[in-house]
């Protein structure tokens, strides 16, 4: 009976441990139907929500946010295993997939809740933005105007923006090449 208990406790341990490794991560990048494709394809990256956040207006809706007033940017939640890919790794990949030196949105997609945007959710992650948005400026001896934001609420974007690369993959790749996305990344970060 000890033995069975022992089991039962140390099964129950194991799972709260594995449980706690899943992070979750806040960046806006433009589209999010883009950014959500370019974090899907991370090791350790378990799953990529579209949605909102950084406003003012709860539940907001997508012609709210794009046409509106909310305050809020296109933003993607990444969850992930910090056991197998940690915040930094993200932040990496978050820059490379972004014009930090745009003002005025990302690619073809203009106006405010187009904006990229690195979020925190602690000082740790707060500091190692600051540390790569320093960086970026002395290598490209430019202003980063992407914002730094300390993270306060996510809302989900409608059914139709999740997945959208993958569930309208032909539109997904007319709309991409329309607003030479990589060609710019290209540019940029000289891949």
């Amino acid at each position: 009976m000890r033995f069975l208990l022992f089991i039962f406790l140390n099964l129950i341990i194991t799972n709260s441990v594995l449980a706690s490794e899943k992070s979750k991560a806040y960046f806006a990048g433009g589209c999010f139907w883009c950014m959500e494709e370019s974090f899907e394809k991370l090791t350790g990256v378990e799953k990529v929500i579209s949605g909102y956040s950084g406003g003012k207006t709860e539940n907001p809706t997508y012609e709210e946010v794009t046409y509106g007033n909310t305050g809020h940017l296109e933003v993607v939640e990444v969850i992930y295993d910090a056991s197998l890919i940690s915040f930094e790794e993200l932040l990496k990949n978050f820059w490379l997939n972004i014009d930090p030196f745009d003002p005025f949105g990302q690619f073809c997609d203009k106006g405010y809740s187009y904006r990229s945007a690195a979020f925190y959710t602690n000082q740790k992650e707060k500091d190692l933005i600051e540390k790569d948005f320093k960086r970026l400026e002395k290598k490209f001896n430019k202003k980063v105007v992407t914002y730094i934001r300390e993270f306060e609420k996510f809302y989900i974007a409608e059914d139709r923006h999740q997945d959208y690369y993958q569930v309208y993959f032909l539109n997904y790749l007319k709309y991409k090449k329309a607003c030479r996305r990589e060609e710019i990344l290209n540019r940029i970060w000289k891949m």
